[in-house]
């Protein structure tokens, strides 16, 4: 027997519409999305099923975030299911509607998209294959988490640089952004005037900086002198503009250290999930804890992919052809589907591994020669591309990176 289950999750209920191996419809009814509304679907399925030997049973429902993520798990880990061989896919919203385009006037009604949602099941072209284990989606929502809070650091401190400028407007100037730390941070926390700073001896100031900076300046006094200099060329504020700024500046500062300390933490439970999975990526030279962690999170277990091209099109690691008759398309833009976090993942640590492993920046530079636009980043996304046959490996064999060996001619 074959049976193939459409799913339409909605944040209150889900239509399920059940179809046999012949495209026939077995049932088609309507459960809470909630615990019991999922035991009542699992409880209607095993009475279709009725003792009949199974040979394939699918589940199928559209990703719509948290909607879709609870009911998908349940089918996923239910034992009664599990015991007759189900699988559950999760599948791209667009796939579904595209698939859909070849039924000709077809409402849109939930009832419908159930029916199209299994009926795609039974054609059998499927993109990956079951949901992703406990871990690996507990660390995906913890990855996913830390690049928001990374990425809401960064505008907090280009808005801490925007009112900077207020109050020291050539700062950016004469002062090298690289410095940028906490140092700089807890000098402007003081809410020093710029009177204040410029009349502050150099060595006070160099020594002032190299505390806060926890010694990581390599020439604190050329630091002082460049701030100091800034300083002095810039113009001055009335007093109730600078005292403003000095607020606003105060405040950011605040926030930037709520974020990095809620990053910190974040990092604590990455590396604890991660010390329970065994991956080998982290072998790979120039891939860190935070490149390993966000890739493994969007992989998930590696077997829901055939083979590393799946990966690679599941990250949207590759360009659109446009090619009609004989003219083909050189200038083609980058695929805007696909998993954008691991391409996120993928594309960064390509830029870093390019950097620590000789045979990845030959193979970026070659691709960097090849065309006249657009050179560094079709060469990184390449170079991503060809980390991610590295990765499948890897992953798939539980190897350890190992380098190719140079050979003297």
């Amino acid at each position: 027997m074959k049976l193939f289950a459409g799913l339409d999750v909605s944040s209150f209920d889900i239509k399920v519409c059940l179809l046999d191996g012949e495209g026939e419809k077995v049932k088609s009814f309507t459960v809470s999305n909630d615990l019991p509304g999922a035991s009542e679907l699992r409880d209607t399925v095993l009475e279709c099923v009725n003792g009949q030997a199974v040979d394939t049973l699918r589940f199928g429902l559209e990703s719509t975030s948290v909607y879709s993520f609870h009911p998908s798990m349940f089918l996923h880990h239910d034992e009664a299911l599990k015991a007759l061989g189900a699988e559950v896919f999760v599948m791209n919203p667009k796939q579904i509607a595209n698939f859909k385009k070849s039924y000709s006037d077809m409402d849109k009604t939930d009832e419908i998209d159930a029916f199209v949602i299994a009926d795609y099941l039974r054609f059998g072209r499927l993109p990956m294959s079951v949901v992703k284990e406990s871990q690996y989606v507990a660390l995906q929502q913890l990855t996913r988490s830390r690049y928001q809070l990374v990425h809401q650091v960064t505008k907090e401190k280009q808005h801490f640089l925007q009112h900077l400028s207020f109050k020291c407007n050539t700062f950016k100037e004469e002062v090298d952004s690289s410095v940028f730390g906490n140092a700089m941070m807890e000098l402007f926390f003081e809410k020093f005037s710029l009177d204040e700073l410029a009349q502050m001896p150099v060595e006070d100031l160099a020594a002032f900086l190299q505390e806060k900076g926890r010694n990581r300046f390599g020439n604190p006094e050329c630091v002082a002198k460049s701030i100091q200099k800034a300083v002095r060329s810039s113009y001055r504020l009335d007093k109730v503009v600078e005292d403003s700024i000095d607020i606003i500046l105060g405040t950011t500062i605040e926030v930037i250290r709520t974020l990095q300390k809620q990053v910190k933490e974040i990092d604590k439970a990455i590396e604890r999930i991660m010390a329970g999975l065994t991956q080998t990526l982290v072998t790979i030279p120039g891939i860190g804890p935070v490149f390993t962690a966000g890739i493994i999170a969007e992989i998930g277990q590696i077997e829901r992919f055939d083979d590393e091209t799946k990966i690679a099109k599941y990250a949207g690691l590759y360009w659109r052809k446009h090619q009609s008759g004989r003219f083909t398309a050189d200038d083609t833009s980058l695929s805007r589907n696909g998993n954008q976090y691991l391409r996120y993942y993928l594309v960064e640590a390509a830029n870093s591994v390019r950097r620590h492993v000789p045979e990845y920046q030959a193979y970026y530079a070659k691709k960097y020669q090849e065309v006249p636009k657009h050179q560094h980043k079709r060469a990184l996304v390449l170079t991503a591309r060809k980390l991610v046959r590295l990765v499948d490996a890897l992953l798939r064999n539980h190897q350890v990176y190992t380098p190719k060996r140079s050979v003297n001619i």
